[in-house]
């Protein structure tokens, strides 16, 4: 009991330390910019003390931007949390399983089809059909108890696929200006979004969130097995079921405004478990908290990086995940090399 009590209060020492950082990476994400602010400026700005280019800045340009990466990173580190919990397996996100790749085919078949101004709605809706569509596909083809290698050659042929499927759409489409614009959406990035875009996206970000959260208990119990979670009165198939769908709405909603940004969901539960520890159930909360820190940080970093235009922000988010899965295969190698021997 002394043990749960103190992996309880650490926890809630970690979240609370990730919530200041999270505040604080928020304020940074407003008074970044072409026009910087100072933290009290953007305060100002928030609550209206300020001049009207200063409110104008803060709530009208950049705050739809730090909602977006906030929300956006959240639901992506949870996702990552979710998925790995649900398959046991250290190395599971959404990007690795194609959800991000197969929600931004559907998004870009609305854009390409030219639909995406007229039917709002039918951007996150496309978006949210494909990235089911993927983690469902996945998880059939990989059946239970997959092995790693296994999961990962699934989801790099759900990637590959979605990708080819994305360039055909693209070679496919009549108006030039609208393949580029599609080229540019498709490196991720939180650039020029505003209110229309949140409202747009959030809703199903609440609601995809909200569905993962809720099975935090099942999570915890399938940490001991299927069979075991089963005899603890756990529906695996309807846990199964409602992750899918968690993830789908929250990644295609994400997707449908900002494009691909990946690897968010797969190195924000590694750099929270050391913290916490391996339970399923304290994780997700912690890791939406790294996720929302990780992509505020990341875009506030595309604009102090000197460059004539801003640095889309999942180039970076890739250029800093890559390597960190390849150090994560080496290690789970060498676990599993140490445990044959």
């Amino acid at each position: 009991m002394a043990i749960v009590s103190h992996r309880s209060s650490r926890a809630a020492v970690v979240t609370a330390a990730l919530l200041f950082v999270v505040a604080v990476l928020a304020i940074g994400s407003l008074g970044v910019g072409p026009v910087k602010l100072s933290p009290l400026a953007v305060i100002d700005g928030l609550i209206g003390r300020g001049g009207d280019v200063q409110q104008i800045i803060v709530q009208q340009i950049r705050l739809p931007r730090a909602i977006l990466a906030l929300a956006i990173g959240a639901i992506l580190g949870l996702s990552g949390a979710a998925l790995q919990g649900l398959l046991r397996n250290p190395l599971a996100s959404p990007s690795l399983f194609g959800a991000p790749q197969s929600a931004a085919f559907g998004a870009v078949l609305i854009i390409a089809l030219g639909w995406a101004d007229v039917r709002s709605y039918a951007l996150p809706v496309a978006a949210i059909s494909m990235a089911f569509v993927s983690v469902f596909a996945l998880l059939a083809v990989a059946g239970r108890g997959a092995s790693l290698l296994l999961l990962i050659l699934a989801g790099l042929a759900i990637s590959s696929l979605a990708g080819a499927a994305t360039a055909l759409v693209m070679n496919l489409s009549r108006n030039p200006f609208a393949s580029l614009e599609i080229a540019f959406w498709l490196l991720g990035s939180l650039e020029d979004r505003s209110f229309r875009h949140v409202m747009l996206a959030l809703p199903f970000i609440v609601v995809g969130g909200a569905l993962l959260l809720t099975q935090r208990a099942a999570f915890r119990a399938l940490s001991l097995g299927e069979e075991t979670a089963q005899s603890l009165g756990v529906d695996v198939a309807r846990l199964r079921l409602i992750v899918i769908i968690g993830v789908a709405l929250g990644v295609g909603g994400a997707v449908s405004v900002s494009g691909t940004i990946g690897f968010i969901g797969l190195v924000a539960p590694h750099l929270v478990r050391p913290l916490i520890g391996h339970d399923p159930a304290r994780l997700l909360i912690p890791s939406a908290l790294a996720g929302a820190a990780l992509l505020l940080a990341a875009d506030i970093a595309v604009r102090i990086i000197p460059a004539t235009t801003d640095i889309k922000v999942g180039v970076l988010t890739s250029i800093i995940g890559v390597p960190f899965f390849l150090y994560l295969i080496v290690r789970e190698r060498r676990s599993l090399g140490g445990g044959l021997g």
